[in-house]
């Protein structure tokens, strides 16, 4: 089964980024900060970390404020540098690690936190800076990633209570979890900086030095610490730090310190920081349970006869074909989908299998593939096809004979008023 071997704490300023791809590693005003990365990659090389569990907030590039959640798992297979307004960082994209992001999921919703998820959005320099040190001179870190979005920059937002309960919860989750991996949880951010407001440039080296002391050692006083006390003694903006108490729930009670340091040349006290995990393996029987628990919910639900779950992996396999339909809600890209549908296709990456599905109307394949209904009636109300007329294609009937086993043979669709384009009532 998977094993938490340790927890890694790391800045993740663009400060970091920028020193990496300018080759700042032997100018003395930037050495310390790939010292401390050294360091680190030199210990995810020696525990064989195959996973990284990476907790990081996006800095208003992928996730704006018209849709902003607490906690958001990415469940993809790769993700890619975002543009955060001068062009995109030119490193490799990290590969996401599939089975485990989507199990942690599902035992993060059982343990009752009310998770987002994402795919097929870039991650900036909050993922991206520290992640892109752990690469040498042969190329970058060549494991797999978790990424865990943590909504920070908009009021108001979890505690630093709820984010050590978090990482209990994820102990479970990687425990429970049944191939071989060795799974470090590395938690970005901070430390002490504020960059907005009259207090722009606010730096306290002090209370730095306590919060990684605390962390080690009594992180239940970090853990009772209001967010205003954070504000105060870190600033605005390093009261981040508090996603750093996820790292820490999902470790032992017992951890041994392996790496600290910080610098704070600037704007940011840049810190990284690396603690073994001493505790004792799982009980066998707990994490039988806790799988149990894991899919209770879901249990016989796709054994139902003509029912398909739509699952993490069904989306995420699926997640080119849903979103070209998905996009039928834009005006423009519903007249091309009319007009031009074989270039509109082409320029959306469709293969042939998924441009035949479109092509010739195959409603039920589609969603045996792994098409959610809801943007196939997107697709329906565009064509002119009434919701009971989809219906009936899945069920494999005429529309007459769908409509004989309703108690009104009505016919509607999600198409505005004006432009049903001849659905009949």
């Amino acid at each position: 089964m998977a094993r938490i071997v340790g927890g890694i704490g790391a800045s993740h300023s663009p400060t970091i980024g920028f020193a990496k791809d300018t080759g700042k590693q032997n100018d003395p005003a930037w050495k310390p900060i790939f010292d401390g990365f050294d360091a680190i990659r030199g210990w995810v090389h020696e525990k064989k970390v195959d996973v990284l569990f990476m907790i990081y907030n996006d800095h208003v590039t992928s996730f704006f404020f018209d849709h902003y959640s607490a906690f958001v798992l990415g469940i993809d297979d790769s993700y890619v540098a975002a543009d955060e307004g001068g062009g995109p960082r030119d490193v490799a994209p990290a590969m996401g690690h599939l089975g485990l992001s989507q199990h942690i999921g599902m035992s993060l919703m059982a343990d009752e936190f009310d998770m987002s998820f994402f795919q097929g959005k870039p991650v900036d320099h909050g993922f991206l800076s520290p992640l892109s040190m752990l690469g040498d001179a042969n190329g970058p870190w060549p494991g797999q990633v978790v990424p865990l979005q943590v909504g920070v920059l908009q009021l108001p937002i979890p505690n630093a209570k709820r984010m050590w309960k978090l990482g209990q919860a994820l102990r479970r989750a990687v425990e429970s979890y049944p191939q071989d991996l060795n799974v470090a949880i590395m938690a970005t951010g901070g430390l002490s900086h504020q960059v907005h407001g009259e207090r722009a440039g606010f730096l306290n080296e002090a209370w730095d030095a306590e919060f990684l002391e605390l962390l080690e050692k009594s992180p239940d006083r970090l853990m009772n610490m209001r967010l205003a006390e954070y504000v105060e003694k870190g600033g605005m903006e390093g009261a981040e730090v508090i996603m750093w108490l996820i790292m820490r729930g999902a470790l032992s009670e017992r951890v041994r310190l392996v790496h600290k340091q910080t610098y704070a040349p600037s704007v940011t006290n840049i810190a990284t920081l690396v603690f073994d995990d001493l505790g004792d393996p799982p009980d066998a029987a707990n994490v039988q349970a806790h799988r149990l628990h894991i899919g209770y919910e879901l249990e016989g639900a796709g054994s139902v006869p003509g029912t398909y779950p739509f699952t993490h992996a069904r989306s995420q396999t699926n997640l080119r074909l849903n979103s070209f339909l998905h996009d039928l809600v834009q005006p423009a890209h519903r007249q091309r989908f009319v007009n031009d549908f074989e270039a509109l296709a082409a320029e959306r990456g469709l293969t042939q299998e998924e441009k035949d599905l479109v092509r010739n109307r195959q409603w039920i394949a589609m969603v045996r593939r792994g098409v959610s209904f809801f943007v196939l009636e997107k697709m329906a109300a565009v064509l002119g096809v009434s919701n009971p007329e989809v219906y009936a294609a899945f069920r494999g009937e005429t529309i007459e004979q769908f409509l004989a086993t309703r108690k009104v043979p009505m016919r509607y669709s999600v198409a505005g008023r004006g432009v049903q384009h001849g659905v009949r009532s």
